[in-house]
This record gives C-alpha cells, structure tokens and sequence, in this order.
C-alpha cells in the first residue's frame, strides 16, 4: 500500500465523523444518535465510528431537498452537465486515495478498487455529454396546424439506497444522471459501507459549493433498513433507486408501488455461463475464474454456474481445478493478490452454511471451500473459493450465495443448456463462450438467454457505462447507467400547439354550440 490508512482518511475528510447526515456544506446529527464502529473485514481494525440519523433528520434532509429542487430545475440541463463535469475531474484527482479507500472498507482488490472509482468518472463523462441529448420527440397530428411533442421534465427528489459490494460507483450511477436530468438527490449508503459515502460526498460538495449551488441537491443520509423504510414511504420521493438483494427490492417494490411511486430496481444476480463444444477453453478460464472469485463473489454480477458441454467438461473441470491452486488470497491492497475477505463474518456463515446445504443435497465439491485461518487471515472473514458438481434444480443452486462458491452443470445440447440457464429465478447477466456463430446468434435470440446482459465470449462480470445495466425477474426490471436510462429519472408530457384559428377535435369529433 503505498499510503497510510490515516493519511488516506484525512485526505478524504475521514478523520472525525460526528455527523449521520448532510445537506452539503450542512452537516448534523442528535447528541443520542445511534454509533456504530466500521471495521475492515481486511485485517479486523475499527477505521471510525459512524452516526445513525433519526427520523426527524431524515425528515430535514428531505425537506432541504425539496426547496433545492425548485432552483436546481431552472439551471440549464448543460450548466448542470458542467457541474457534472467538474466532479469527474475532482475524482480523478481523489481517485488513488477514494479506490483504496473502497479496498480497505469492503474488502475488494485494490485494482477493482481503483476500477470502481474509474467507473464514476465514466458516468460523469457519458452524463455531461447527455446533458445536451435529453431529447424528446415530434409527432404529426391528425388535425391540421396542429404540432404535438413530447418533452421530459425532471421528477424531484431521487432517494438512493446502494449495497455494500460497489459502496460508491452504483451511487455515481444514479446520481450522474439525475444531477444533469434537473434532479436532487438523498443517498442512503450501505451501513456496512459508509465511509466511503461520506468521502464522496464530499468531494461532490466542493464542487457545489465552488458553483454557488445550494444546499440541498446532494444529500446524504446515514442509517439502516429504517431509514430505506422512511424513503420507500414517502411521497415526497418520487423515484426510489435501490440496490440489493431480492428481499429487499421486493419490500422496497411493495412500499414504493402502494403509493404509486417509482421504483428503480437492482437485485440478485445468479449468472452462468455457457461453455460449448466450440469454445476457446482457454479464453472461458479467464472468463469463469475471474467472474467467480472477483470481488470473493461478491457481485450482483459474479459467475455463478457453468453450464459446460459433455464433451469438454472433464477437461475443463481438470483446468478449473488447476486454476483455483493458483488463487493468491489475501490483503486486497496488495496487488499481488487475486481475492480479498468477505464483507463481514455474517457474511462468512452464509458462506459455510451453503456449502452444508449443497453437500446435503448431493453436490459434490472438486475443490473444497471452508473459512481460512492465521494471523494473515486475522479478521475472520477469508474463505477459499469452492467448486461443486451439482443438478440446476437444487434449492441452493437456485439461490444467490453471496460468497465464491462456483456450481458445474453438465449439458448435451444448446437448447437445453439456454433452458437450465434460464431456469433460476433471477435473470441478470448471462454468457456463453462459442467459435460457433450460429450458437452466439441462438443465445442472443429471443429463444435464447432471458437476461438483461447477454454475453457471447466475455464473462458474465463487469458492465460497459455506455450500455444499459440491469436484469429481469427476480432482478427487478431496473436499468441504470448508459443507453436510455435517463429517462426513469424524468417524467413525460405530451404537447399540442393548435396554431389555427379553429378548433377541431381529434377523431373528427363535432362539438358545435
């Protein structure tokens, strides 16, 4: 690590938190709040103590918000877009100390640390650049000298509720593309993960402030699943982006729908990829080693199963178990490392239960999982990743396992190996490794994969800003990030300019008086 820890939270104004939330330069919190220790799952040490906001401060944040929102919406969508810009610059400058930061708190490599940080400069990028292209559309109309369009407004408050495993680029995502749609924002970041929430939102606020922007349009709210509950229910929050796991999605769905709000949602993944007879196996390694043990399988994203043709499964089990002897885990700020802990030892019990139900239900492992022990692995919560041979309709196969546990799936033909890739409750990310163009165009086909990221010769991990992210089922529906998916953050107006001196109705319709 080439920077001290305290270094690095000093840089990021880390260094004495007494605050559960903020409005931007504004920061508060109750004489009793709630405190709760954040420690390293990397080697076990407290970093510092958070806060937790009350009711009644969430109460203020929201009501800051919805002041902010009435001058936020006047500034030209590309004045907003330069603002925009001007915070990808700042976490340029921030990124080295903000991408350790997200190693230490959560556990992940310090590359995908970093990598995480570049995703943010990324959506700042494709937002400025949108913030010129929030294009509606001209119709013609039936009646004459008559003109119909349609134009997008922005909605008003977007509550974010993000998850431990990218504590800081799935925020950007949102938050990028709301700032530039007109829209303010309140961040409720992972308990787990909110230190590096509190770094971003200061970053972001000294931008604000710089532009002579009010209070109000970059929130932060720290807090558990009441102060999600708060959001979820109230009106005053038009649009609820959350990120999670499907129970939580599904509670946050149920809340936000009965008052007829919006939802944004992304949930569970439990992606495979499909390994065919014409495969490059050595490029499907690469695909499957690192979609299964980066981020310690960690990611809505991360490769669950692989579904491999009969007549290279031996031979590509034979290499997976060579690989996995290769897996250096350990500190993920040293980079010589390929896998770092689990968020927390919860966390780790998943894991181990897991393993047990699998075990019960007939799997078999071919490289065995279990938790690590030593003074390298002091914080208890590094475990091996794992390898079972298993049957698609297990009850653990179809669940999503937060942890590094890989499942082989044995298949004789395509359509049955796109069946069993569908045949999960959730549908997010998806690949399949062929030379054979007639089975990348069968998978990519409507009879083919029913996720929302389709794949042909990369894995299932990792997503492009440019293009829309997000699955369906049990994955909830929700797209961020790149293509159209500003347009969740807006509402749309139709409009019809009559510039005749008459009024006629629309189907020929006669209404004389």
């Amino acid at each position: 690590m080439s920077l001290p820890i305290k270094d690095i939270l000093d840089h990021l104004h880390i260094n004495d938190i007494n605050h559960a939330f903020s409005t931007g330069t504004q920061w508060g919190s109750s004489d009793n709040a709630v405190t709760k220790d954040i420690v390293s799952p990397t080697d076990g040490k407290k970093i510092a103590a958070v806060k937790f906001a009350t009711a009644d401060e969430y109460n203020t944040v929201v009501e800051t918000a919805k002041k902010a929102f009435k001058t936020w919406r006047q500034i030209p969508a590309p004045k907003r877009g330069e603002i925009v810009r001007q915070i990808g610059d700042s976490l340029r400058e921030n990124k080295k100390q903000l991408g350790t930061l997200v190693s230490y708190e959560m556990g992940k490599s310090l590359q995908e640390g970093y990598g995480e940080v570049q995703e943010m400069i990324d959506i700042c990028d494709f937002a400025v650049g949108l913030s010129r292209q929030l294009y509606g559309l001209t119709m013609h109309s039936e009646r004459p000298e008559h003109r119909m369009y349609e134009q997008y407004h922005p909605l008003g408050i977007v509550g974010v509720i993000s998850a431990f495993n990218f504590p800081v680029a799935v925020w950007s995502w949102n938050a990028m593309l709301a700032w530039v749609c007109g829209d303010v924002c309140i961040w409720k970041p992972s308990e787990k993960t909110p230190l590096t929430a509190i770094a971003c939102q200061h970053i972001a606020q000294e931008v604000f402030k710089r532009n002579n922007i009010d209070e109000g349009v970059s929130c932060l709210v720290i807090g558990d699943r009441n102060i999600g509950e708060l959001m979820s229910n109230d009106t005053r929050v038009p649009l609820v982006s959350a990120t999670g796991s499907t129970r939580m999605g599904k509670a946050v769905s149920a809340a936000v729908g009965a008052r007829l709000g919006k939802s944004l949602l992304e949930l569970g993944g439990n992606n495979a990829i499909i390994i065919t007879e014409n495969a490059d196996l050595d490029m499907s390694l690469i695909g499957a080693v690192f979609g299964a043990v980066g981020t310690a399988g960690q990611r809505c994203t991360s490769t669950r199963r692989l579904i491999i043709h009969e007549s290279v499964y031996e031979a590509f089990k034979q290499k997976l178990i060579s690989a996995y002897g290769q897996i250096k885990i350990g500190d993920p700020l040293n980079e010589n490392n390929h896998m770092g802990p689990l968020i927390d030892q919860d966390a780790v019990s998943l894991y181990l239960d897991s393993i047990e139900k699998c075990k019960a239900e007939g799997g078999k492992f071919v490289v065995e999982g279990g938790k690590l022990e030593g003074e390298a692995y002091s914080s208890g919560c590094y475990v091996k990743p794992c390898i079972a041979e298993v049957e698609n309709h297990y009850k653990i196969v179809q669940h999503e396992t937060f942890a590094p546990i890989l499942y082989l799936i044995k298949y004789a033909d395509l359509d049955e190996a796109i069946e069993l890739q569908n045949g999960v409750p959730q549908g997010l990310s998806s690949a399949i490794m062929t030379n054979n163009l007639r089975e990348a165009e069968r998978f990519l086909s409507y009879a083919g994969s029913d996720c929302g990221i389709a794949n042909v010769n990369i894995g299932t991990s990792g997503a492009e800003i440019g293009g829309a992210f997000g699955g369906e089922k049990e994955t909830g529906g929700g797209r961020e990030s790149g293509s159209d998916a500003w347009k969740v953050y807006m509402r749309r107006q139709t409009n019809t300019i009559n510039y005749s001196k008459t009024l006629p109705l629309a189907q020929g319709i006669k209404f004389d008086l």
